[in-house]
């Protein structure tokens, strides 16, 4: 079962999400990781993940309940359509380092990086 944070606060100015679950369980979740890894359909390509890249200085403009199960948040590139729920959240907070190395080793591998003006100059070549 999952548990749900006791704090979700929103960092505008550093870009990051962060969940208190107890006195030392304390995570901060930068934008862009959240951004790379909604939970939406636009992202988890129904089962067949689209890799995104250039959102390096994505932030969060918003974040709302969704019902008793979940945060509804909103980027500020406009991405909006992905549920993040209390388990979800969960285990981005304990899987951040692992899922972090393996979206930096796939935008390697797909010659994309974090900067959109990176990834532009590289599609133009």
């Amino acid at each position: 079962m999952s548990r749900m944070p006791t704090a979700i606060n929103l960092h505008k100015a550093s870009k990051t999400l962060t969940l208190t679950y107890g006195p030392n369980e304390v995570y901060h979740l930068p934008a862009e990781f959240l951004r790379v890894h909604s939970p939406s359909a636009e992202v988890q390509g129904h089962g067949n993940p689209i890799l995104q890249y250039g959102k390096i200085n994505v932030g969060l403009s918003s974040l709302e309940p969704a019902g008793q199960y979940a945060l509804k948040l909103t980027f500020d590139d406009g991405h909006d359509s992905g549920l993040f729920t209390w388990e979800y959240l969960e285990q981005l907070c304990l899987r951040q380092q692992e899922l972090w190395e393996d979206y930096l080793g796939e935008l390697e591998k797909a010659g994309k990086s974090r900067d959109p003006s990176e990834s532009v100059v590289k599609l133009m070549l």
